[in-house]
């Protein structure tokens, strides 16, 4: 199994410059630690050949959000719930992809 962490640096919030480098640089720190450390296991032999990617981004709390992307088995998504959740991590709430369609309407319809 391919395991891909993805940090989404965009958020719902505008933080200050400097902040902002603090912040991302933790996001990819810690994206860099799910994939190679905490979800290593899923990489071994066993495990159907499909892609997991996970998406990481922050609250308006400044708290890390998760959510798993593709399609996987259900063992494999609970297995990650679970361990985000035990980083402290939390589930995102809505879908990453209907939020980035509202803003791909939101500038369509601005350039019509």
């Amino acid at each position: 199994m391919t395991v891909t962490v993805l940090p989404i640096f965009e958020t719902d919030f505008i933080p200050q410059k400097q902040l902002a480098k603090v912040m991302n640089d933790r996001l990819q720190r810690l994206a860099q630690e799910l994939e190679q450390q905490h979800l290593k296991p899923l990489s071994g032999r066993g495990f159907s050949s499909d892609d997991l990617i996970i998406y990481i981004s922050y609250t308006a709390k400044y708290k890390v959000r998760f959510q798993v992307v593709n399609d996987v088995p259900g063992d494999i998504e609970y297995f990650v719930k679970e361990l985000c959740g035990r980083l402290g991590y939390i589930q995102w709430k809505n879908p990453v992809f209907a939020t980035l369609q509202k803003n791909k309407l939101k500038q369509l319809r601005s350039i019509l």
